[in-house]
């Protein structure tokens, strides 16, 4: 298990990095460019995590057929994928330009809505190398070649920060382009992601001769809908679980700057600690359906229960972290005292949801594994959208508790959907167990 997540976690700390990093870069323009960026990136991703979702089924189809030993059924679904995310792009472009002329009706503060809507224009040009990206990622991780994608990942950080360095502050001759310098680095970041991903799946194959390049590129609409019966309900579990966390930024955008600012850094830093579940999720995914396609009820369990054990501890010593060390956290992002007493009062709430957060994302996986995209999101529809948000928002405005409201409303949909997601993941397992005894006894 180690093995395979430790460079996917690697990777995705990397990811949620190039965030963080755009952050970091416009801190000098103030709290409203801080808040512009956060929030913008949360309304992108909480509609491109759409189309990686959709994407997300590539992970059950590829890992379940290369466990069976199926290579050409890996290459065909690897073509499908690739054909979805362009099908993918039109749409969702369209919906994120839409949104974007619509952005005043969520009633931000007016300097944060000038340097926001801009910022989105910018970002959205990024859609398509973002999905492509993700289609190269999951055929390849499916398969269990991971370290190439860290790699990429983490020298795509180095081309967002110089990015950032030029256009944000006009070095090297470039413009001074402000908060509009980090989409635009954004957007430069993910392109390189797609074109570096792409050339790793060509030098692969060519080394190894898979049968990559003899694969049929006829496309059937069986498959795509497999995909996309797959992949649908998986969309619509992560939309509504980054969608939540855009609405409680849409929501805290309209408080004082100095409590968006906050609760971005905030997010931003535990976003950064969810990376480590989220890439557990994914080894998990793939062992889990490795073990599912070679017909091994036990090597199902027990990959699934060691993402979940590892997953736990991981996110028991982030929330330590979030509790011994607060301020000096606070202040490698913002030097207002304002924004850092703020900030430490989020981080204590998020410091009691690290481990329920784990446990969800890395159940989440291991659904996957098993086919199951469909409980997920099912229970993040009731835990944070019918339950979670309202809470928050009612002690957020109702009761009169600010963001820090939101955040406990946040954390109690966290914590009702993982214990959730704990049973059934033990439900499906035995379900599994009894199935493949019986086929085994129908056999013999």
């Amino acid at each position: 298990m180690l093995n395979l997540a430790v460079p996917v976690v690697v990777a995705e700390m990397s990811w949620v990095t190039m965030g963080t990093v755009d952050i970091l870069m416009v801190r000098a323009l103030g709290p409203s460019a801080i808040g512009a960026v956060g929030v913008g990136s949360m309304l992108f991703m909480a509609l491109a995590v759409f189309g990686i979702g959709v994407l997300l089924g590539l992970d059950t189809l590829i890992a379940q057929s290369f466990g069976a030993g199926q290579r050409d059924e890996c290459h065909r679904w690897f073509v499908h994928g690739l054909v979805m995310s362009v099908i993918l792009t039109i749409p969702l472009t369209f919906v994120a330009w839409v949104a974007i002329a619509r952005l005043d009706l969520w009633g931000f503060d007016l300097t944060v809505l000038n340097l926001t809507e801009p910022y989105l224009r910018i970002v959205t040009w990024s859609v398509w190398p973002l999905l492509l990206y993700t289609a190269f990622r999951r055929y390849l991780q499916a398969m269990g070649v991971v370290k190439p994608t860290m790699v990429i990942l983490l020298t795509a950080n180095l081309v967002n920060v110089l990015a950032n360095w030029m256009l944000i502050h006009g070095n090297l001759g470039a413009p001074a382009l402000g908060v509009d310098g980090a989409g635009w680095a954004t957007f430069i970041s993910r392109s390189y992601l797609a074109l570096g991903l792409l050339s790793v799946v060509v030098w692969r194959d060519a080394r190894t001769d898979y049968g990559l390049r003899r694969v049929s590129w006829v496309i059937e609409r069986s498959r795509l809908m497999q995909l996309l019966w797959l992949g649908l309900p998986a969309a619509i579990q992560v939309t509504l679980e980054v969608g939540v966390f855009s609405a409680a930024s849409a929501l805290a955008g309209r408080l004082v700057p100095v409590a968006l600012a906050a609760h971005q850094i905030t997010l931003n830093m535990a976003s950064f600690t969810f990376m480590i579940p989220l890439g557990l999720a994914s080894a998990a995914a793939v062992r889990v359906g490795h073990a599912v396609g070679r017909r091994d009820t036990f090597g199902a369990n027990q990959a699934g229960w060691t993402a979940v054990m590892l997953g736990v501890l991981c996110m028991a010593c982030a929330s330590l972290v979030f509790l011994l060390i607060p301020s000096q956290l606070m202040g490698l992002f913002t030097v207002d005292l304002t924004v850092v007493d703020l900030g430490v009062t989020l981080l204590f709430v998020a410091a009691i949801f690290q481990i329920f957060d784990g446990l969800q994302g890395v159940l989440t996986g291991a659904l996957r594994g098993l086919g199951d995209t469909r409980t997920p999101m099912f229970l993040n529809l009731a835990g944070h959208w019918a339950f979670g948000l309202p809470l928050g928002y009612t002690i957020c405005f109702v009761l009169g508790y600010g963001v820090v409201g939101l955040w406990v409303g946040l954390s109690a949909g966290l914590i009702v959907v993982s214990l959730l997601l704990l049973l059934v993941w033990g439900r499906r397992i035995t379900q599994l167990r009894e199935r493949t005894t019986s086929t085994i006894v129908t056999e013999a």
